[in-house]
């Protein structure tokens, strides 16, 4: 039985919604153990993630970045990377933002970063978007064309469940993206 943490902030409800989106679908994989985590309750004990063989990281794109609670959790790891605890398990990651930029490059580029200091394995977003095929945009799989990881957008002061089809259709193939993945590594 592979192990997957989904380790998230989301002060609004948004990123913890598309993070349980990606949990359902990860669900439907056998031999797959899925934990949904809130990154502001591993501050003080981050190691309880050594035991999972992939971690998928999701924050909030604020000002170009993650969200200060989830750096203030990426800190709290210190130890766990002198010691390269999460050396060689499989990483992936996500953002949600209210614009459909957003700069949520920055983020995700953030998350790969920290994962390669940790000594991970990262896994893009491999899914082709789906508006070239005439599906309509906001139906549309990887509708915001990001590779580097899964990009979601919703609007300003919107419901936490107010997202495109399109987004909660990418965080589902996404989910079962990187769940396939880790079960043909021999973490």
């Amino acid at each position: 039985m592979k192990k997957i943490a989904i380790v998230y902030h989301s002060a609004h409800g948004h990123t913890e919604h598309i993070a349980r989106c990606i949990r359902e679908s990860i669900q439907k994989i056998d031999n797959i153990e899925v934990s949904l985590l809130n990154a502001v309750e591993l501050y003080d004990q981050p190691e309880q993630l050594v035991e999972f063989d992939g971690i998928i990281w999701g924050s909030p794109t604020y000002l170009g970045g993650v969200s200060g609670s989830f750096k203030n959790f990426m800190d709290s790891t210190g130890k766990i990377w002198r010691m390269q605890q999460f050396k060689g398990k499989l990483a992936a990651a996500f953002t949600v933002s209210s614009l459909p930029a957003g700069d949520k490059q920055s983020t995700l580029l953030s998350l790969f970063v920290f994962s390669m200091q940790h000594g991970m394995i990262w896994l893009g977003n491999p899914i082709l978007p789906e508006q070239h095929n005439g599906v309509p945009y906001e139906e549309a799989a990887n509708r915001l064309g990001s590779w580097s990881g899964l990009m979601a957008q919703t609007e300003h002061n919107s419901s936490a469940e107010s997202f495109a089809m399109g987004d909660i259709k990418t965080a589902q193939i996404f989910g079962q993206n990187f769940a396939q993945t880790l079960q043909q590594f021999n973490i």
